[in-house]
């Protein structure tokens, strides 16, 4: 990740995509371990940015479904289980999404 002036980074923190957050803080926000979040990493869950130092850096969408997989393990759902549920689920999410758009479009 190249260095950014103050200014651009402080514009970059609206989106939700920006890897604005360390392994440490990301599971701190979501009272997850880091283990946790290596876990869902290797499941292929999330794939983290890495900074120019190789640390992993998480943005806030990672960290809503890095909460949903959470939760789920919370529950008892084996963690690969919870991979795959959240990632079905967004898939669904995202179908449905572009169902509505293309509704409107035909209407």
């Amino acid at each position: 990740m190249p260095p950014e002036t103050p200014s651009h980074a402080v514009g970059r923190l609206d989106d939700d995509d920006y890897p604005a957050y360390t392994m440490g803080r990301a599971a701190e926000m979501i009272g997850a371990t880091p283990g946790f979040l290596r876990a869902i990493g290797e499941a292929r869950l999330i794939t983290p940015l890495r900074s120019e130092g190789g640390h992993r850096r998480y943005s806030r969408y990672q960290l809503r479904i890095a909460a949903r997989a959470r939760e789920l393990v919370d529950g008892g759902t084996p963690v690969e289980a919870a991979c795959r549920i959240v990632i079905l689920e967004d898939q669904l999410e995202e179908a449905l999404r572009l169902n509505e758009e293309l509704r409107g479009r035909a209407d």
